[in-house]
């Protein structure tokens, strides 16, 4: 396993005063994963006493003490930070992550420690002295095997938030839920006890999910399957719903929905590789935080779990006729609702709502030949760009012969009468301001926002399209 060399360094130290440095979690896991190791955590087992361990860092570096209360000691070299640790035991006294009891104890042995971890998976250590792996719970096997298994009963279901996680992990690693880990979430979640969790946790769980999974729909079906989804309502009410088979012959729009959910990624992973190209620097492995933009790609990856949260409460069948008319802006209302739920991010929410009530526009406007007023309008609601993708990931999310092309003309049509109106990230910005009237000798007043909004209309309509001309109109009709 490769090690920084300041951490060789420092386990040479360590071994001087009888005491072991092992590195452990998800970096010893992702050694075996052959994953990019992010971040090095380290146990340090042996020492008496935490400020043992703080005199010997402090000689290679600085120590930041946040979090010693729970034995750990955040130490800095050249600007890279590692976490050292003492072993530690905790024990469940109250709701929450922080109702634990921890009681830090160097002279653990590392079984003992380990098994207070979630999964095999993460329970892993790599003695660096030694140069050698310790697998107490034969994580290596399930590895192989392509399993998430959890290692102890009692303290799994001290933190609900392991649920989620078992989730997340499985979508990311294309990995299978071991059939005892999940009768046991099973069970969690049929007793309520994800109800203690608060959203902020569950939140950044979705957003691993989301961000790194190459299929966020597995880690979705899991959830369904471990009857997760009644935490989330609006999303759960999209299974079983019907739609027209000419448009969706995949099924209903819980399914459509998961596809669509895919394609986002697959969009987004194609779009970063363009990017990476041209910045001539390889793309990140999948399965860790691989967009520069990760607050722009949550958005729309958001947006596509959203989009057809309207359908539940418009679908009508009549005569065999499947509709679902007006869904698109019928899903604002429970989209919010559902975002709510994860997060109190007032802007980030609203910016998703108009992706979700627009989605079919582009496929609208094509149909329709839409003039440039339409489209100049459209860009004041929503970013054209980013509406385009999301309605491309819609489309590519069913299993009709024109999906399955990968073409998707109506947005390539859209996209391109945009950029020709200079309105594909933006609207056009307002000829004229206040300024500009009080340079024609108007006094300000109330008036001055019904006037630029009437010039505002006319350059959206086309009818005035420069400084002067807008400047014109003023005069003719206020002068």
């Amino acid at each position: 396993m490769q090690i920084p060399q300041i951490l060789e360094t420092i386990s040479k130290r360590v071994h001087e005063e009888g005491a072991r440095a092992i590195v452990v979690g998800g970096s010893v896991r992702d050694h075996f994963l052959k994953l990019p190791i992010k971040d090095y955590d380290i146990e340090v087992y042996g020492l008496t006493s935490l400020s043992d361990l703080e005199k010997i860092l402090s000689e290679y570096g600085s120590v930041n003490h946040v979090g010693k209360s729970f034995g750990v000691l955040k130490f800095i070299n050249e600007g890279d930070e590692y976490d050292f640790s003492f072993p530690r035991l905790e024990s469940k006294t109250g709701k929450g992550h922080k109702g634990f009891d921890v009681r830090v104890d160097g002279k653990l042995d590392f079984k003992t420690a380990a098994r207070r971890r979630d999964f095999t998976i993460n329970a892993m250590g790599y003695e660096i002295e030694k140069k050698r792996f310790l697998d107490p719970f034969n994580a290596q096997n399930d590895i192989e095997h392509k399993i998430v298994r959890h290692i102890d009963d009692s303290s799994f279901v001290e933190d609900p938030l392991r649920v989620y996680r078992a989730v997340q992990f499985c979508a990311r690693f294309g990995f299978s839920l071991a059939e005892e880990t999940k009768v046991l979430c099973r069970q969690m979640t049929e007793k309520g006890m994800l109800e203690e969790l608060p959203k902020e946790r569950v939140y950044a769980e979705f957003k691993k999910l989301l961000l790194k999974a190459k299929k966020p729909s597995v880690g979705f079906e899991l959830m369904r399957e471990l009857g997760v989804l009644r935490y989330f309502p609006e999303l759960e009410a999209t299974i079983g719903v019907p739609q027209d088979l000419k448009y969706h012959p995949e099924g209903d729009v819980w399914v459509h929905t998961m596809l669509s959910l895919d394609a986002m990624v697959s969009i987004l992973n194609k779009e970063e590789k363009v990017e990476s190209r041209s910045r001539r620097v390889l793309s990140p492995d999948s399965t860790t935080d691989k967009y520069r933009n990760k607050k722009r790609a949550l958005k729309l990856l958001f947006a596509e779990l959203c989009h057809d949260f309207g359908k539940p409460m418009t679908t009508t069948v009549e005569e065999g006729c499947i509709k679902a008319i007006g869904h698109e802006k019928a899903g604002t209302e429970p989209a919010r609702s559902f975002m709510y739920r994860l997060t109190e991010e007032h802007d980030f929410i609203e910016s998703i709502l108009p992706l979700v009530e627009h989605h079919l526009k582009p496929s609208q406007f094509y149909k329709q030949g839409a003039k440039a007023a339409a489209i100049r309008r459209l860009a004041t609601k929503v970013s054209i760009e980013e509406l385009v993708l999301v309605a491309k990931a819609d489309f590519l999310g069913r299993t009709t012969a024109e999906a399955r092309t990968g073409v998707y003309t109506a947005g390539e049509w859209l996209l391109e009468k945009a950029k020709e109106l200079k309105v594909k990230n933006r609207p056009i910005e307002p000829l004229l301001q206040g300024r500009d009237l009080i340079a024609l000798g108007m006094q300000p007043s109330t008036k001055f926002g019904v006037i630029l909004d009437e010039v505002y209309e006319l350059q959206l309509d086309g009818v005035v399209s420069s400084k002067e001309e807008a400047l014109t109109y003023v005069k003719r009709h206020y002068g």
